[in-house]
């Protein structure tokens, strides 16, 4: 349904052509007729859907603008997310005359906020701890509020402010209309519409759809762990990317990444909780204008990142959670435009690959990284190219050849070999090539099975049991442990006196390992293995398409 098929007032869909909005997507065109006659709605979508549409177009709309009192609250998870959908909103009122939005949010000197508050403002978008800030000091009432948006609800539960969340609910005593929008639906989630909405509160779901972006290209990269920066600033290199986002799960990763891709010559910021409020805009404002090249971001921080033109989204780290790859890969691709999403796996993460897929229903495809050799290639191509490009020009190009001419004559050099120091000066050091930059050998390139294998004493299976290991490299292992005295699970030979004494328990020691190893092959033949380790996606948080 296109928006101007509708029946919005002509300020608004004034508005909405100026924001260059045509279609409604899925959720707005569920949600938006629901709200706008007054009901309650729980609102199921991920990320990137129009969910802000969704919700501000009605909240705009029921707002009275000769009343200055406050009449419609927005609560976020985030300052990102909250000042993102504030200013949104502002957009929608923008031919509506007397209709304020203000963004409240931590980071921000509370008395700029109270002062605005003063005012008169008809729509505060905050996030929960600010927003009780405010009530506590009575720059706040409720007692004229219109509407609640809950706005990403299951992150605000993941971040601890469901006692917020309830304590602002419970504040409101005169009838309104609530409306909640969430990603998935836990049952905490379902607790609080169930104590805070009407009965006839609608059900709104569209995330089946919205799973994968189709025109997000999936890969990942089986690589050894130690080796995940280099491949980050190869892949950076090798696709020559100006706008991407990588994503990190620690704050103190961001950190180290950031300063280590700087040394290597790459535009990088790192955006997480611990930045000031001032440096969080100073690096978005970076990132939105293109000056910086490469954000790196933890999931929390990135909530409410809405940039458009990001060529490719980086998972240096895989997601504990599964719907957080879904909103990582949903920040490229969108607005009709192509996107790239790169996958860095170690170890045993390929089970969270397999995990991605079930539940996605996609295929991610596997790729090789690309060789150092390849880059400078690619590299001096290009700069061949611009070099080409000023051939036709030879005019501007005489001073230059006299140059090279004397400097050929005086220092005894071929001008091939001078061209070429030259190339080499432009494209950078090349990089050595590393063999073992890839995982070893694995299990399906010598024609066998995944397969769980041992678990160690977390749950996961052990590294060392897992571990491919060339045919040559078979034999001297096994030797080694025959020194070693305890069978396999020993990582180093032991002392000579202790290896006398564990040579008696030699024998039941590899009667026991052939025995496990015979048991896991039957268990694996019968029941193939669908569900990863403690380590991998938590049960109850991996079902978003249920």
């Amino acid at each position: 349904m296109k928006y101007k098929e509708s029946d919005l007032n002509p300020e608004l869909l004034r508005a909405i052509e100026e924001m260059g909005f045509e279609e409604m997507t899925p959720i707005q065109k569920e949600a938006i007729p629901v709200l706008l006659e007054g009901k309650d709605v729980i609102g199921q979508a991920q990320t990137g859907t129009g969910k802000t549409a969704a919700f501000g177009i009605p909240l705009v709309l029921r707002m009275n603008p000769k009343d200055r009192r406050l009449q419609g609250v927005v609560l976020c998870p985030t300052r990102e997310l909250a000042i993102q959908a504030a200013d949104e909103i502002r957009r929608f009122a923008k031919f509506m005359q007397g209709v304020r939005v203000l963004p409240v949010y931590g980071g921000q000197e509370i008395y700029k906020q109270i002062k605005a508050l003063k005012g008169g403002v008809q729509i505060i978008v905050g996030t929960p701890g600010r927003v009780m800030d405010h009530m506590r000091r009575r720059t706040i009432r409720m007692d004229a509020v219109r509407m609640v948006v809950l706005d990403e609800a299951d992150e605000m539960l993941n971040m601890g402010f469901r006692e917020d969340m309830e304590t602002i609910l419970k504040e409101i005593d005169v009838d309104h209309q609530t409306a909640l929008f969430s990603a998935t639906m836990p049952q905490p989630i379902l607790d609080i519409t169930g104590t805070y909405q009407k009965e006839d509160a609608v059900m709104i779901r569209v995330v089946k759809e919205e799973l994968t972006i189709p025109l997000v290209e999936q890969t990942y990269y089986f690589i050894r762990r130690q080796y995940k920066e280099e491949v980050t600033a190869r892949l950076l290199e090798y696709h020559a990317l100006h706008r991407s986002l990588i994503f990190c799960n620690t704050k103190k990763m961001v950190d180290e990444l950031a300063d280590n891709l700087k040394k290597r010559g790459f535009s990088a910021e790192g955006l997480h909780g611990d930045l000031s409020q001032h440096q969080r805009d100073v690096v978005m404002n970076r990132f939105r204008s293109g000056s910086l090249e490469v954000l790196i971001a933890t999931d929390v921080a990135a909530r409410g990142i809405d940039v458009d033109d990001v060529e490719a989204v980086i998972n240096y780290d895989i997601p504990q959670d599964i719907e957080y790859y879904v909103h990582r890969i949903g920040r490229t691709g969108r607005a009709g435009k192509e996107g790239k999403a790169f996958t860095l796996v170690s170890g045993r993460e390929i089970y969270k690959i397999r995990e991605i897929e079930r539940i996605c229903k996609t295929k991610m495809k596997e790729e090789s990284v690309p060789a150092a050799g390849a880059i400078t290639s690619l590299k001096a191509g290009k700069i061949l190219q611009e070099a080409e490009a000023l051939l036709a020009d030879q005019k501007s190009l005489k001073k230059m050849k006299k140059i090279l001419e004397k400097y050929s004559e005086e220092g005894g050099y071929e001008l091939l070999d001078l061209a070429a120091a030259l190339l080499r000066i432009q494209t950078g050091e090349e990089k050595e090539e590393i063999e073992d930059l890839c995982e070893p050998v694995r299990r399906r390139e010598r024609g066998q099975k995944e397969r769980s294998g041992i678990r160690g004493r977390k749950g996961g299976e052990s590294d060392r049991r897992r571990k491919a290991v060339e045919p040559g490299e078979k034999k001297h292992n096994q030797d080694k442990r025959k020194k070693a005295g305890k069978g396999f699970m020993m990582e180093k030979p032991q002392r000579p006196e202790k290896a006398k004494k564990a040579g008696k328990a030699k024998d039941a020691g590899s009667l026991y390992y052939s025995a496990l190893r015979k048991k896991g092959k039957e268990k694996n033949q019968t029941q193939p293995v669908t569900q990863p380790g403690r380590s991998g996606f938590r049960r109850e948080r991996s079902g978003i398409s249920r």
